[in-house]
């Protein structure tokens, strides 16, 4: 594992994390229907610090992959594309880029090399039990301090702890708030990434809390 993949879990490095979703891209641009290859570019983009977010061509730390809508075979082809683009990019330049993450899939970390793999709780559980993430460093996304600590326990090197804040990804669902957020923190001692609603206005409040960095969405898709 290179330095970059662990530079992240440092004590004191704020972590930031972009996620992708490719049905926001597509309704920030108003097209219906978008070919793989200018998604696949544009996450490549911002992956390599060329896209404009957060309005400033800015690098996230971490590109996580979440593409809820793909079937597994349609998944892994866009993240073994984006893979080799930001490979090639990183052989050509000798520049660090934004160490990315697939999402669900096992097998897309296998076929592309990446060391780690990001999942919900209920599919760690399941995948743990059948063997199948043996190498693979695993984040994983929670709802509660009890659920952060069962999912230290069974291996994971990160959690994803949320919703924080209010956010349109989740119209009309209460926020679980900073409360839940410190609770989740001070029930383990791997690195926990605040999601939902977070923008540079409240970020000094999650890391009040104890986050170890923030996941944003719409800010880096629309």
């Amino acid at each position: 594992m290179s330095e970059q993949d662990t530079a992240f879990c440092h004590p004191g490095f704020f972590c930031q994390i972009a996620v992708s979703n490719q049905e926001l891209y597509r309704l920030a641009r108003r097209k219906e229907k978008e070919e793989r290859e200018a998604y696949t570019d544009f996450l490549a983009g911002l992956a390599c610090g060329h896209q404009t977010c957060l309005h400033r061509n800015v690098k996230p730390d971490i590109l996580i992959i979440r593409e809820k809508q793909l079937s597994e075979i349609q998944y892994v082809e866009l993240f073994a594309g984006l893979w080799e683009k930001v490979e090639q990019y990183k052989q050509k330049r000798q520049e660090e880029t934004a160490l990315l993450i697939p999402h669900t899939y096992p097998l897309a970390a296998r076929q592309t090399g990446s060391a780690w793999l990001h999942l919900t709780l209920p599919l760690f559980r399941k995948y743990r039990c059948h063997n199948i993430l043996s190498g693979l460093q695993t984040g994983v996304s929670v709802h509660s301090a009890a659920e952060a600590a069962e999912a230290q326990k069974l291996g994971a090197a990160y959690v994803i702890a949320g919703h924080i804040f209010r956010t349109d990804c989740k119209k009309g669902v209460v926020p679980r708030g900073l409360d839940f957020l410190e609770q989740v923190c001070a029930s383990v001692t791997i690195p926990v990434y605040a999601i939902g609603g977070v923008h540079e206005n409240n970020m000094f409040q999650i890391q009040k809390r104890g986050a170890a960095g923030a996941c944003r969405m719409s800010e880096y898709m629309l």
